[in-house]
C-alpha cells in the first residue's frame, strides 16, 4: 500500500509517523476526527480532495484505507518489539522448526482473507464476478488451513 501508482511513492513513512501521532492525539478508531484535524492535513494529501482513491483498480475508501494501515503499524510494532525481547532474552529461532512453517502459513492466510475482504459485500450486493473471485479466495483459504492442520497433526 505504500506505492499507490507506478513509480510515484503517495504514501510514505512521513504519512505513518503522522497516522501513529493522530491516533495517539484522538484515540483508536477516530479516523474521521483524525481526517478533520488540521495539524493532520499530510494525511488527506495522497487523497487529494476526495473520500476515495483508486488503488490498483480497486477504489478505496479514505478511513478504511487508514484503518487498514493503523492495523498494519501495529502488528509491525508488535513484531518488531518481539523480536526485540528474543534478542535480550538470547532465544534463537530455528527455522526447521514446525512452528515455523504454521506461523508462515498463518500469516498467508490473513494476507489472503484481508486482502479480499471486500468481496463478501460485494457479493451479497448480487456482484456475480465477485461471487465468483469469493469462491475461488474461500477455496484457497480452505486449503491453507488443511495445509495447517496437517502441520499441526502429521
Amino acid at each position: 500500500e505504500e506505492h499507490f501508482s507506478g513509480n510515484t511513492s503517495i504514501w510514505s513513512r512521513l504519512h505513518d509517523y503522522w497516522l501513529l501521532v493522530g491516533v495517539i492525539y484522538h484515540g483508536y478508531g477516530r479516523w474521521q476526527d483524525i481526517i478533520n484535524d488540521l495539524r493532520f492535513n499530510i494525511l488527506n494529501e495522497p487523497f487529494g480532495g476526495d473520500r476515495r482513491l483508486e488503488i490498483s483498480g480497486e477504489v478505496v475508501d479514505k478511513i478504511k484505507f487508514m484503518s487498514r494501515r493503523f492495523k498494519l503499524l501495529e502488528q509491525a510494532l508488535v513484531a518488531e518489539a518481539q523480536v526485540n525481547r528474543a534478542v535480550e532474552l538470547g532465544i534463537q529461532q530455528n527455522p526447521n522448526h514446525p512452528v515455523m512453517s504454521l506461523n508462515a502459513r498463518a500469516a498467508e492466510l490473513e494476507c489472503l482473507a484481508e486482502s479480499h475482504q471486500h468481496l463478501a459485500r460485494e457479493s451479497l450486493a448480487g456482484n456475480r464476478p465477485a461471487n465468483s473471485v469469493l469462491r475461488k479466495v474461500l477455496s484457497q483459504l480452505e486449503d491453507i488451513l488443511a495445509e495447517m492442520k496437517n502441520d499441526v497433526t502429521g
